[in-house]
């Protein structure tokens, strides 16, 4: 198998430049292979953030893509692989943003940069219009996800993608507590050693090496 290109889907109000972006960047870059990851930066509005996505996927076409989506990242992926037929690894993902977000309608600013906005209804209607109901392949996907998850409810991910291979570890946060050690398990996935479907892990983060 040719070796894959990582697109790194950030989250809301996130960048390139969010911990584990940066992480993942720095880490294969270690290990020789800085080339074959692309983080790009996303607009807030859901519809653009798309159009941008695509065009970086159907300029790579040539290549074996593999999306990693965190938190609203997450949720883009599974559209974009729904689409394109793309696996996919999501990270502690959105599964109704259009949902979860309702109740942060108002003044909006990006944690990384000095990026000002307002959070609209138009926001949440072009979130919905992502929404995919049914998974095609659910083997296509890698949930990882932890159950300490203080911004998202880790059962919604957890039922959506029931039929797909999954890491669910005990405890951890929003963030993907300790995600250096998910990243062996991401290269896997993305280069076809995960036997599928793949057990289900109820594991703490704090017992990891």
């Amino acid at each position: 198998m040719a070796q894959p290109l990582f697109i790194y889907i950030h989250g809301f109000n996130s960048s390139p430049d969010s911990y584990k972006a940066r992480f993942f960047v720095d880490w294969m870059t270690t290990v020789g292979r800085g080339d074959q990851v692309l983080v790009p930066a996303l607009p807030h509005w859901p519809a653009t953030a798309m159009v941008l996505l695509e065009q970086l996927i159907e300029t790579h076409r040539e290549r074996h893509i593999v999306l990693v989506g965190s938190s609203l990242g997450g949720y883009y992926s599974t559209w974009l692989s729904e689409k394109y037929g793309l696996p996919a690894v999501l990270i502690n993902p959105a599964v109704r943003p259009f949902e979860l977000l309702a109740a942060m309608l108002g003044e909006q600013g990006n944690y990384y940069s000095d990026e000002q906005y307002e959070l609209t209804a138009e926001h949440l209607q072009q979130l919905l219009a992502l929404n995919c109901r049914h998974l095609q392949d659910p083997s296509r996907y890698l949930l990882l996800t932890q159950t300490g998850d203080e911004t998202l409810d880790y059962r919604e991910a957890v039922e959506k993608f029931k039929d797909s291979p999954m890491l669910i570890q005990q405890g951890g946060n929003h963030g993907f507590d300790q995600f250096e050690s998910v990243i062996p398990t991401i290269l896997a996935f993305a280069e076809g050693r995960i036997e599928l479907p793949a057990v289900t892990e109820l594991t703490s983060p704090a017992d990891k090496d």
